[in-house]
C-alpha cells in the first residue's frame, strides 16, 4: 500500500515538473495572426479617409494606378487605426483607391498587418489587389487570389520597405 501511494505521488510530481518545463518553452509562444478574407475589406469606402493625394508623386513610379496630374489616390484605414509605438497592430487594414476622372485608372490596393512572422522582411504585412466591391481580385491567367508577401514579384515590398512608419507612408 505504501509503495502504491509513493508511486502515485512520484508520478504526480513528474507530471507537474513536465508541465512546468513545457510552460517555460518560448518556442511554444502563440503569436497573434490575422488572415484577411473578402469580407475584411467590405464597405472600405465608408472607413475613415485618412488622406487624399492628387497628381504625380516621384516615389510612386508606375505603382498605384499611374502617376500623372489626373490621378487621385484616396487612403482608407479600417477603424481609423493608428500606429502604437511606431508599429501598427496585427489586424490593421489599409486600402488605397487610385483613380482619374475618366476611370481609365481605377485601381484598388490594400495592405494588412498579418502578424505571426508571416512576412518578417516586410514587417508582417500582406499586400492585396482588390475589386471595386472590396473582394480580393483574382489573377486572370492563374485564377489565384492576388495577395501575398511577394505580390507582383515583390513590387509592393520594394517600395514599402522605405515607408516612414511601419512600411506605410500616410500616418
Amino acid at each position: 500500500m505504501k509503495n502504491s501511494v509513493f508511486v502515485k505521488v512520484l508520478m504526480a510530481v513528474a507530471i507537474m515538473v513536465s508541465l512546468q518545463s513545457c510552460g517555460d518553452d518560448d518556442d511554444d509562444e502563440i503569436k497573434e495572426e490575422f488572415i484577411a478574407t473578402d469580407s475584411s475589406f467590405s464597405n472600405f469606402m465608408s472607413w475613415e479617409l485618412e488622406a487624399t493625394h492628387q497628381g504625380p508623386d516621384p516615389a510612386l513610379g508606375g505603382a498605384h494606378g499611374g502617376n500623372d496630374e489626373t490621378v487621385t489616390r484616396e487612403i482608407y484605414y479600417k477603424n481609423g487605426q493608428n500606429p502604437v509605438s511606431g508599429k501598427f497592430p496585427v489586424g490593421t487594414i489599409i486600402v488605397k483607391h487610385s483613380k482619374n476622372p475618366d476611370l481609365s485608372v481605377n485601381e484598388f490596393t490594400a495592405m494588412v498587418k498579418r502578424g505571426n512572422d508571416f512576412n518578417p522582411s516586410g514587417g508582417d504585412w500582406e499586400w492585396f489587389m482588390l475589386n471595386a466591391d472590396g473582394s480580393i481580385a483574382t489573377d486572370g491567367s492563374s485564377g489565384m487570389k492576388m495577395r501575398g508577401a511577394d505580390l507582383m514579384g515583390g513590387m509592393c515590398l520594394s517600395c514599402h520597405t522605405a515607408g516612414s512608419t511601419d512600411y506605410t507612408f500616410t500616418k
